[in-house]
């Protein structure tokens, strides 16, 4: 078990994390027809804001209350409301997901109560628009809480409480925000396989995914429906994807009914096989021979791998769940990890870390304790450590804004660990210094 060493300076210096509210908004961008709403000042949204489009090189519609002194001061309840009718006018949004920015609850306003009202007021005005609440201060936790917050909150307004029968083939998916837009279109594919009727929810596979609709539409096109969220009662099984999906899963049960299974991590061999039987379990039919297929080939490319990844020391900085998605990996390939660090300490995921130490911090702390590692993985940020350390950078999380197509990169099941074992042979071998004779 690893320990968690808490956070002890008082500023950040090159920061690791993203903020709860950027998760949230992140989640709602995972359901057809929304629009995140950050109930905060211009300035939170445009920083989110710059993040998202630099990762995925694609318009986001992300809006804001656009809070000034004055409101901060009176109560935002106007400017919320303000807002609301104006997006449902101008977009006719099927859902509007705002997510607190810590301005509200700095001052303890009584944001859920106000939009009660509002929904109760303007209920002609907002026929056909769910509006939906999530407390995501940016002051507590990570991008990883406000994702999961927005997603437990959708469940929580949208999906019915009861459903009559159960459909045999219908399984809902719940994956954490570190699965990229290739991961969830692969686990569909995956799934469908089975004869199974996946319900991914968020799923950024077809909302952010690069497409280009035929006309311009101001709101997310593509991802979840929301008939599709609302009948997730009448799913045989429920499957959540890293630890952060625990209270959305928990939340579908204590409404629905719906059992579910939770994986930590659908990176690695045992990982990956583990799913799999869950999937044949359900349908009642043998893996696919294509599913069998990849196997074989994952088995042939860790043992290719293995030479070159053995005793490699690894210093790694992500979020919780992702922090042990890729350390698992490493250490099964027989690297080893001399030093890990997360945005926040209060993950489950953290005590099974394969690491002596998990230090909560930044991208400095990383860089103190990165100077005797073979690799630095982490996100674009790192990039100024890993050069002034001179030791490699391999590019995982969010954001990652210096290389292009960070959306279809695959590192779930039996291709995905395949080609993260290619990758980082690949990183391995493009920065070992082969002897020379001279110094032999």
């Amino acid at each position: 078990m690893a320990r968690v060493v808490s956070q002890t300076k008082s500023a950040a210096v090159n920061p690791l994390k993203s903020s709860q509210p950027l998760g949230a908004a992140f989640a709602f961008l995972g359901i057809d027809g929304a629009i995140p709403l950050l109930h905060g000042s211009q300035g939170c949204t445009s920083f989110a804001l710059a993040l998202l489009v630099r990762h995925f090189n694609e318009a986001i519609p992300l809006q804001t209350t656009a809070m000034n002194e004055v409101a901060t001061i009176v109560g935002g309840a106007d400017r919320l409301e303000e807002a609301i009718l104006n997006l449902k006018a101008r977009t006719g949004p099927r859902l509007i997901g705002i997510c607190t920015t810590a301005l509200a609850e700095a001052r303890d306003e009584d944001v859920a109560g106000d939009l009660e009202n509002i929904k109760r007021t303007r209920a002609i005005e907002l026929v056909g628009t769910e509006v939906i609440l999530a407390s995501t201060p940016d002051f507590d936790g990570a991008i990883e809480e406000g994702w999961s917050k927005a997603v437990t909150a959708v469940i929580k307004t949208i999906t019915r409480p009861e459903t009559r029968h159960r459909d045999p083939t219908k399984i809902a998916i719940l994956p954490g925000f570190n699965l990229t837009a290739a991961d969830i279109e692969h686990l569909r594919e995956t799934v469908v396989s089975f004869g199974l009727d996946p319900v991914i929810l968020p799923d950024v596979s077809g909302a952010l995914d690069g497409s280009i609709p035929e006309e311009w539409i101001p709101t997310t096109y593509g991802g979840t429906k929301m008939d599709e969220i609302r009948d997730l009662g009448a799913a045989m099984q429920c499957i959540a994807i890293g630890e952060q999906m625990r209270r959305p899963a928990e939340t579908l049960q204590r409404l629905t009914g719906v059992p579910y299974v939770l994986f930590r991590s659908l990176t690695g061999l045992e990982n990956v096989d583990r799913f799999i039987r869950v999937l044949a379990a359900v349908s009642r039919k043998r893996a696919p021979l294509n599913v069998r297929r990849n196997r074989m080939q994952l088995q042939d490319a860790m043992l290719d791998g293995h030479f070159h990844m053995a005793g490699k020391k690894i210093a790694i900085a992500c979020e919780p769940d992702q922090l042990f998605q890729f350390s698992d990996f490493f250490t099964a390939m027989g690297a080893e990890i001399t030093a890990a660090v997360t945005t926040t300490g209060t993950s489950k995921a953290l005590q099974i870390v394969p690491a002596e130490t998990v230090q909560v911090g930044d991208l400095s702390d990383l860089e103190g304790l990165a100077s005797k590692a073979d690799l630095i993985v982490t996100h674009s940020h790192g990039r100024e450590a890993s050069r002034r350390l001179g030791v490699p950078l391999m590019r995982i999380g969010f954001p990652i804004f210096d290389r292009f197509g960070s959306q279809h990169k695959l590192a779930i099941l039996y291709r995905g660990t395949r080609d993260m074992i290619y990758e980082l042979a690949n990183i391995v071998q493009a920065n070992q210094n082969p002897p020379t004779p001279s110094r032999t």
